[in-house]
């Protein structure tokens, strides 16, 4: 029997062009409204004992094509453990090639994290000890905009995530910040819940997650070009947190992303705020060499290149939180690929290893959290 492919299901994209025996030529559904493209998941069934060679077509022309070379697909038999598979990389083709030990086998640009497993997210930590649950809004389809807050202190510290949906890594690493956060025996947690008022935004673009989209919204719109101004029409998933923000006053602030092409884990800062202070820079760069010297997981050489003073694009959350709060703001970008760095060849970059970053930062912010405004 021939295989099947599929991908009618919570974040599923692909588009099935050609199937031969064990062969598939396939390639990437663009993001509604939009030309951006990199984000796949998909199920085989017929798999069992098969030698499957999968090749995805229209790679050359994704949205970040210097992302496939050394790049590996993860595979997973039931949708909890991936794993990399073989992939190769050559004239625009992706080439997947697995033996599969199952009948059904899933495969995806990195370990997905679904809508429902976001809502169970929701609910578990929402009914933790000292946790409020608000709705701050709703996107374009009607899903609703959850923000969990723990804490009693007066540093306002925000986390949010998935502005860019198929960087599913990025709520994998809010889910362990929210679990180190909600835990009321872990020492870390509780300082920091002493001194600051945790808002956390695990996911910022339900419609983009659950429709299988790379970077925008439901509309083709890039949350992350609409902090400037942002409005019910386009992007109201960031006029609701930044009306609560404006709300709170903030702090601090990380945004959690995924990056395809660099095979690192890096921050991105603030350089060219018109409103740029030194002691902002200051406490930045104390966070990210601190955090350097924590985990191996992290490295400072190799990220973004810095705005020129009074160029910093104010349309990005990072530079914009940045400007408007004189808080100390970034960007924490986490591999598709492995952290060369510090390489796991059987898992790359993991949703495990997303979780002891979180943690990791949070420790790294408790070091320094006095020293904020």
């Amino acid at each position: 029997m021939t295989i099947s492919i599929s991908a009618s299901f919570d974040s599923g994209n692909i588009n099935v062009l050609e199937v031969t025996g064990d062969h598939a030529r396939l390639e990437i559904r663009r993001d509604r409204n939009s030309d951006f493209y990199q984000w796949f998941h998909f199920r085989v069934a017929g798999a069992r004992g098969k030698a499957l060679t999968l090749d995805i077509v229209n790679c050359g022309g994704s949205a970040y094509p210097e992302g496939w070379p050394n790049y590996r697909a993860r595979f997973s038999y039931d949708r909890k453990e991936w794993r990399q598979a073989e992939t190769s990389y050559a004239d625009g083709v992706l080439s997947i090639r697995h033996t599969a030990d199952a009948d059904a086998i899933w495969f995806a640009y990195f370990a997905p994290y679904s809508m429902e497993r976001h809502h169970d997210l929701v609910a578990r930590i929402a009914a933790q000890p000292g946790v409020v649950h608000a709705e701050l809004g709703q996107s374009l389809d009607g899903q609703p905009i959850d923000c969990l807050t723990i804490g009693t202190g007066a540093k306002q510290v925000w986390l949010y995530a998935r502005q860019h949906p198929g960087e599913s890594m990025a709520e994998h690493w809010i889910e362990g910040a929210l679990d180190l956060l909600a835990d009321q025996a872990d020492p870390v947690a509780k300082a920091l819940r002493d001194k600051a008022t945790f808002h956390v935004v695990p996911n910022m673009n339900p419609d983009g997650s659950s429709r299988g989209n790379l970077r925008t919204n439901v509309v083709g719109v890039n949350l992350n070009r609409e902090w400037h101004a942002p409005s019910l029409e386009r992007s109201p998933e960031v006029l609701h947190v930044l009306k609560r923000m404006d709300e709170t006053g903030c702090d601090f602030a990380m945004d959690i992303h995924g990056d395809e092409a660099i095979p690192q884990v890096f921050i991105a800062g603030f350089e060219g705020i018109p409103n740029w202070t030194d002691r902002q820079g200051e406490l930045y760069h104390a966070f990210r060499n601190r955090l350097a010297e924590r985990t191996r997981d992290f490295q400072t050489k190799r990220g973004y290149h810095t705005a020129a003073p009074g160029k910093a694009n104010l349309s990005m959350s990072t530079n914009q939180l940045a400007n408007r709060f004189g808080c100390v703001a970034m960007t924490l970008e986490m591999p598709f690929k492995d952290h060369d760095d510090n390489p796991e060849p059987l898992c790359g970059w993991s949703p495990a290893r997303c979780a002891a970053l979180a943690r990791e930062c949070l420790a790294t912010l408790a070091e320094m959290v006095d020293d904020l405004r």
